[in-house]
């Protein structure tokens, strides 16, 4: 089963502190990362939003089964 991904704008949330910037995107709970800089970031954001949307879909097929 193959699918496309589209390109889409999500809110997400983006702190900074000492460490750098944490971010996060409520819609998914549990779904959050971090980075050094503002544009790493969004980056590791954007993988982590994805790979949660690909477990939903796995673990979705899998119950199915």
């Amino acid at each position: 089963m193959g699918y496309v991904m589209k390109n889409i704008t999500l809110p997400i949330v983006i702190e900074a502190d000492a460490d750098g910037f944490f971010v996060s995107f409520p819609p998914l709970q549990g779904c959050y990362s971090q980075g050094e800089t503002h544009q790493e970031a969004v980056d590791n954001i954007k993988d982590a939003i994805k790979l949660h949307i690909e477990d939903h879909f796995v673990d979705g097929a899998a119950r199915r089964s």
